[in-house]
């Protein structure tokens, strides 16, 4: 990448934040609830990218670090009276050992045969969420409902805007230290591991380790999100952490770009507000329009959105050639 590259690349980035600082002024509450709710899905996108586009592991059972990272919030601000921003080094720190110790069983597993596993997992959370002994923890079927915060310091700002602030800021934070992450002998090691993990291994590569930690960094992700999810919605129950919500997210990483950073942005922002175009266009049959979006985006991008934009914008800044 030379110097122009780079930087029209910080103007762009620049703009965006400023864009970013700017929309919730622009648009309403509900419209600001929804954007940050798309940024906590971005952060939970980009560790399942991480695990899935880096490092070549399929999940379908990120659902469940997500209901864990929610309800470990949820639990701390309820019964203990933990403040909000307290909650998200708990929730991650949790579900970094879990994800952990999940990954060195599955290490036996690859391909269909861990996606099954993951799957069974996110069929089993809900369930033992929902578990009489956990009752007083959980809230059984009920769930836990908890305070949505004010603004600190007396900032002029409303409750959702705030939360948006906050949110924004994390999930800066989570993608600087993923892009770092990635972008060193780390990164290097994951995406050798995914191509060749036979070379890998002979290179003196410990795919073991690997493979264990990555998942433990993709779950500590996904529970930093869930809990900035719980922070936001005010309520964790267990029917809101479903298969479905798994294969959501798996969703957005394909549609956003596999192997992308920024991709896990564009996901979340499809799975965030598709369904309520879909919704829009059609009240009795919105998951129909849901998948006629998912079946065009499919065909018309097939290496997701990011991968389009990067095609895109190489096409038009590609320089004629001197003859």
């Amino acid at each position: 990448m030379d110097m122009t590259d780079r930087t029209w690349r910080r103007i762009g980035l620049a703009a965006l934040l400023a864009l970013a600082c700017l929309l919730p002024f622009l648009v309403s509450s509900y419209r600001t609830f929804q954007l940050t709710s798309a940024l906590s899905y971005a952060i939970a996108l980009l560790g399942l990218n991480i695990l899935t586009g880096y490092n070549g592991q399929i999940s379908l059972g990120h659902g469940a670090f997500y209901a864990i990272g929610a309800y470990v919030a949820a639990i701390l601000m309820d019964r203990f009276g933990v403040p909000y921003w307290a909650t998200l080094p708990a929730a991650g720190a949790v579900c970094l050992v879990i994800g952990f110790l999940f990954g060195l069983p599955a290490l036996r597993l690859e391909g269909l045969y861990l996606a099954l596993a993951t799957f069974a997992l996110a069929l089993a959370t809900p369930q033992i969420l929902k578990y009489k002994l956990l009752e007083d923890w959980t809230g059984g079927v009920q769930g836990i409902v908890i305070l949505k915060p004010d603004p600190p310091f007396g900032l002029p700002l409303d409750q959702d805007q705030w939360l948006y602030f906050f949110t924004l800021v994390v999930a800066i934070v989570m993608f600087w230290l993923g892009r770092n992450l990635l972008a060193g002998r780390i990164g290097r090691a994951l995406v050798a591991i995914r191509d060749h993990p036979i070379a890998a291994e002979t290179m003196g590569v410990d795919t073991a380790f690997y493979k264990a930690t990555t998942f433990g960094v993709s779950a500590l992700y996904t529970g930093v999100a869930g809990a900035l999810g719980a922070i936001v919605i005010q309520f964790v129950a267990p029917d809101s952490f479903t298969l479905f919500l798994s294969i959501t997210l798996l969703v957005g990483i394909v549609v956003g770009g596999l192997a992308s950073i920024s991709g896990a942005l564009w996901g979340a922002l499809f799975i965030q507000f598709v369904p309520n175009v879909a919704d829009h266009i059609s009240k009795a049959a919105p998951w129909a329009i849901y998948g006629l979006f998912l079946i065009a985006f499919m065909y018309l991008m097939p290496t997701g959105i990011a991968g389009f934009l990067r095609t895109l914008a190489a096409r038009l800044t590609r320089r004629p050639s001197r003859r």
